[in-house]
């Protein structure tokens, strides 16, 4: 499961202005801890290796963890008996993955181990366990815009720590729905190719999954290039918005 970060770190040291759409308009974008360091911009260096921790050690931990207790309902206890149904980050933590997360921004946790003969269903069974994955990241990510719009309603943007918390839970949502658009997209080793394992005939999903080494090193490719960054952002754009309604209608945000 890979996460390729998008943020505006930047935005933390502007001045702040009581204007509450102003969070809503960032163009996300992924920085790089190394050139932060190169061009001695030091202060963005730190929040951007904070904001890398925030993935590693919460959304990347929950999303493993979400697939490891589908599949332990649907009857397959194989991430039970390894010790993978835990918030404990350090058990779903790939290193290699990690260090590629804090360079440049693109990485991996362990895959949590799935057995699908296990399950009643074996086809029906690896698409929940695939779905619940980025089904979490969209559960963070409405928590999240609830706090973000619930800060704006209550206080405001007036201080800096009301700015800095707000900031938070806004980036904790942008990069959960991003994280959950990435994985569903059909492709092996993302979650959405075991989706498409309910729909589509064995034959042609396994003659698909031959290829998926190729696939898989495309992806790496087009993720170091940036080529899908354009069709990412606008769906996660798209979603964001569509997450965001009930906590803005819970707020009269979309009436304001």
């Amino acid at each position: 499961m890979f996460l390729k970060t998008y943020m505006a770190m930047t935005e933390w040291l502007l001045p702040i202005k009581n204007n509450k759409k102003q969070n809503e308009n960032k163009d996300d974008s992924m920085l790089s801890i190394l050139s932060y360091l190169r061009s001695g911009n030091y202060i963005e260096a730190i929040i951007a290796i904070l904001s890398r921790c925030f993935v590693v050690f919460c959304c990347l931990p929950i999303h493993e963890l979400a697939h490891g207790l589908m599949a332990d309902k649907l009857g397959d206890h194989t991430a039970r008996n390894q010790g993978r149904l835990t918030f404990n980050p350090f058990a779903h933590l790939n290193l290699l993955g990690t260090i590629m997360i804090f360079l440049f921004g693109i990485g991996y946790a362990n895959p949590v181990p799935i057995n699908p003969n296990n399950f009643k269903n074996p086809k029906k069974g690896m698409a929940l366990t695939a779905l619940a994955g980025p089904a979490s990241n969209l559960l963070m990510a409405f928590v999240s815009l609830f706090f973000y719009y619930g800060i704006l309603d209550i206080a405001g943007l007036n201080s800096t720590v009301t700015y800095a918390v707000a900031y938070f839970f806004y980036f904790a949502a942008s990069v959960n729905v991003t994280l959950a658009v990435f994985n569903l997209i059909p492709i092996p080793p993302l979650d959405g190719s075991r989706i498409l394992l309910a729909v589509l005939p064995d034959d042609k999903y396994f003659g698909y999954m031959k290829y998926e080494r190729y696939i898989m090193i495309a992806i790496m490719i087009a993720l170091f290039t940036g080529v899908l960054d354009t069709p990412i952002s606008l769906l996660s754009n798209a979603l964001m918005s569509v997450v965001g309604i009930i906590p803005k209608l819970l707020f009269g945000l979309l009436v304001r």
